[in-house]
């Protein structure tokens, strides 16, 4: 498991019967989470002290409870700096766990001695995006929901780098990459956090399971001749990890060589001293020479 342990800013308190407890920030939130099925004897203070839960409808969606709590603040990560925003649907504009992969990004950017283009596709709020930019990458971000490229470029004004080498594309993913085959444009990195369920813009139904085999092969046409590393995330329960590693050695090793390594996404709990899992990522690497 690869876990994201070097937060100074975001803390996941506790988690049991269906439900997390975070401090991000200054303030501390209670969240759905459905790996958390464990019972839990709330023992930590902050489960009363909260200033804000989402409380899910037993008609389905839900909606935050506030006691005290701004429409939104910063936390940062490093020298990273990114804007929270409690939303509708119980998510804050930031995946945690994720900083695991923005370290190994960052690492082979900083690594690689050239210059080195990302292609960050389902992009959401850009922590790999900005993660990428201040390694000294140029990168493509790319999202077909407009709200949420604007947020990525809050972010990345936040953290310094508004004038950084960044694209950012309001699109479809599957047809923005169609254009950059046809153009002829490459990259040396891929980062794709794709939906596990969505529906394209003529109302075509994505479903991960189904889906990202046919998108992955499209997706590595777009790879340079020296591709750095290839990173997929996925949130879709029911998909292993090692279903990541097969689909990137068969698509991308088999042409560039290298090697993959999936694992479960993971965030240590100060209470238990336990991991939540949170997901799982594969990464394709190119061997050093």
């Amino acid at each position: 498991m690869w876990v994201s342990d070097q937060w100074k800013e975001y803390t996941l308190l506790d988690c049991g019967d269906g439900e997390k407890l975070e401090r991000w920030g200054e303030y501390t939130l209670i969240r759905p989470d459905p790996q958390a099925i464990w019972k839990t004897p709330h023992q930590h203070p902050a489960w009363k002290q909260h200033d804000a839960r989402y409380a899910r409808s037993s008609t389905g969606g839900g909606q935050w409870v506030k006691k005290n709590l701004p429409q939104h603040w910063q936390v940062h990560y490093g020298s990273l700096t990114f804007n929270i925003k409690p939303m509708n649907f119980k998510h804050t504009g930031l995946f945690p766990e994720q900083a695991t992969n923005w370290d190994f990004a960052g690492e082979q950017i900083r690594k690689a001695g050239r210059p080195i283009s990302v292609l960050n596709l389902f992009a959401y709020t850009g922590g790999a995006t900005v993660a990428c930019a201040a390694a000294g990458a140029s990168v493509c971000h790319v999202d077909a929901a407009k709200g949420m490229v604007s947020w990525a470029k809050e972010n990345a004004k936040s953290s310094g780098l508004e004038s950084a080498p960044i694209r950012w594309i309001v699109d479809d993913c599957a047809k923005y990459v169609e254009r950059e085959i046809r153009r002829g444009r490459r990259y040396d990195a891929v980062i794709m956090d794709p939906p596990s369920y969505g529906r394209g813009p003529s109302g075509e139904i994505w479903k991960l399971e189904e889906n990202l085999y046919p998108f992955l092969e499209l997706v590595v046409q777009v790879l340079s001749d020296k591709p750095l590393f290839f990173l997929i995330n996925s949130y879709t329960t029911g998909l292993a990890p090692s279903v990541l590693t097969y689909m990137m050695e068969t698509l991308i090793s088999k042409q560039h060589g290298g090697h993959t390594e999936s694992h479960e996404l993971g965030l240590p709990v100060e209470e238990t001293g336990l991991i939540l899992p949170c997901g799982a990522t594969g990464r394709w690497l190119a061997d050093t020479k």
